[in-house]
């Protein structure tokens, strides 16, 4: 594979994923590097980083799907963009295989440092059906396609007269009881319970929600008393909760549901809307590289972000994020290492920034990763939510208001804080938005259908019975 003349021969920070770390780490290097003579150079399938903890809200129609997400070619000006993917590394030679997303011949890209930011994917497990059926709520487009799927099914069971497939149509069911399995289960709810106010032929006890989580309580990231306050919360709102609960099977739609650990029927219903949120796992490219990984398939790193192998630290290469394990010095981590959120992304993100430069051009110095948790908070639909604030319980509206405002800040880029705001404005004044938007997967029906010739009218033939009864008429008249 012949490298690609088109891309510019300075030496080259590689970074490999353009989600939290990537943008953040790019954006803070971008200008600093070209002053040195250098380039920042991102590798994404995708042209935009997506504010994952803004997709609930995407899916429950509080926020537009376009301002969830952060352009790179609007914010990183003077970084060289590639869209499509690195499928494989080689450190020892500094070079990364890229597979363009136009579907051209990949290439070889040398580099001088590598990022590998490459973050996690949904993680499923081989249960019938699921591929099938299910969706996630990983990406901006998962979400938008369970918003508008939500409102097509309950537009079209009101239609329906009572029965089984009425009962299919108006079924939900989220799979997975942690942060982005309840929030979207949530957010689904209170956009259900908008639209149906606007449909007289339904009411809210015509829809059903269903949680399922293997565990025996949901949200790890709360106290106890806090995960049982929300459970009581979600059943008060009409969902059922069903906890020590897993999927064995969603082949055509018909979910099996069994009991944790026997394995004995716990349930079987049908539904057209089955959302996957159970868990995530470390972005599957770094298996084609020589970096050392670790046995939940992450790259290997140490406290400085630096990867790091059983002889130490490898040279230019650096990992952070849902991709990396790096240890959690403050001891609060689940087994020993920073867990997969987006807390700690953003904050790995502009150590890593800073500890690239320090160490490339001796500005600064090399620092290690410590954090102090924050706490979490979850938002459950229009002024509802739980939170754990540095040790400080908090649930119902002040938890709400505290997700807003730590998300609001958190959002990447000022211009996006400013859209997310408006948004949340917009919908205090007017409520929520239950606008659906049709043919989203086909966009061209209508336009073929206008284009089609109209069909000719033909002639219906003489049928063989009339025949016979003229002439039978005929001979009739003859005697």
């Amino acid at each position: 594979m012949a490298q690609t003349p088109s891309f510019s021969d300075r030496p080259r920070i590689l970074v490999v994923g353009g989600g939290y770390v990537g943008l953040y780490v790019a954006h803070k290097l971008q200008k600093k590097v070209k002053a040195h003579g250098g380039i920042v150079t991102l590798v994404d399938p995708l042209p935009y980083m997506t504010y994952q903890p803004f997709l609930p809200e995407v899916a429950g129609g509080n926020i537009e799907a376009r301002h969830a997400v952060v352009s790179h070619r609007m914010h990183l000006t003077d970084t060289e963009l590639i869209t499509g993917k690195v499928t494989g590394v080689n450190h020892s030679s500094r070079t990364a295989t890229v597979d363009p997303a136009d579907g051209s011949e990949p290439f070889e890209l040398p580099y001088r440092d590598i990022v590998i930011a490459a973050g996690a994917i949904t993680r499923t497990f081989p249960i019938e059906g699921l591929a099938e059926e299910g969706i996630g709520m990983k990406t901006i487009e998962e979400a938008v396609a369970v918003r508008n799927g939500l409102l097509e099914r309950i537009e079209t069971g009101s239609m329906m007269q009572p029965g089984p497939e009425r009962d299919r149509a108006l079924t939900f069911v989220v799979v997975g009881g942690g942060f982005a399995g309840i929030e979207a289960l949530a957010e689904m709810e209170d956009l259900a319970r908008a639209a149906v106010k606007k449909n007289p032929r339904l009411e809210r006890s015509d829809i059903r929600f269903v949680l399922v989580e293997a565990m025996g309580r949901i949200m790890p990231e709360v106290t106890e008393e806090q995960a049982k306050w929300v459970v009581e919360h979600l059943r008060a709102r009409g969902v059922q909760v069903k906890l020590n609960t897993s999927l064995a099977s969603a082949k055509g739609g018909r979910l099996k549901l069994i009991n944790m650990p026997d394995k004995s029927p716990a349930d079987e219903f049908e539904t057209d809307t089955l959302v996957w949120t159970a868990g995530v796992q470390a972005n599957p490219v770094v298996r084609n590289t020589d970096f050392p990984i670790d046995e939940r398939g992450r790259v290997r790193a140490n406290p400085e972000l630096r990867i790091t192998g059983d002889d130490g630290p490898l040279d230019g290469a650096w990992a952070a994020g849902d991709v990396s394990a790096v240890p959690d010095l403050s001891g609060g981590g689940v087994g020993g290492f920073c867990v997969p959120n987006a807390q700690h992304a953003v904050r790995q993100a502009k150590l890593l920034a800073d500890n690239i430069y320090a160490e490339r051009y001796g500005v600064g110095r090399v620092r290690e990763y410590k954090h102090k948790n924050l706490g979490a908070v979850a938002g459950f639909g229009q002024y509802k939510g739980v939170a754990n604030i540095m040790g400080f319980g908090m649930r119902g509206l002040p938890a709400w208001l505290a997700h807003r405002g730590y998300h609001g800040m958190a959002m990447p880029m000022f211009e996006r804080k400013f859209r997310v705001v408006g948004n949340w404005v917009l919908g205090f004044v007017f409520g929520r938005d239950t606008t659906q938007l049709m043919d989203l997967q086909s966009p061209r029906r209508a336009f073929r259908e206008a284009a089609a010739p109209p069909a000719k009218k033909q002639e219906a033939a003489p049928s063989l019975d009339k025949g016979r009864s003229e002439d039978t008429e005929k001979a009739n008249a003859k005697a």
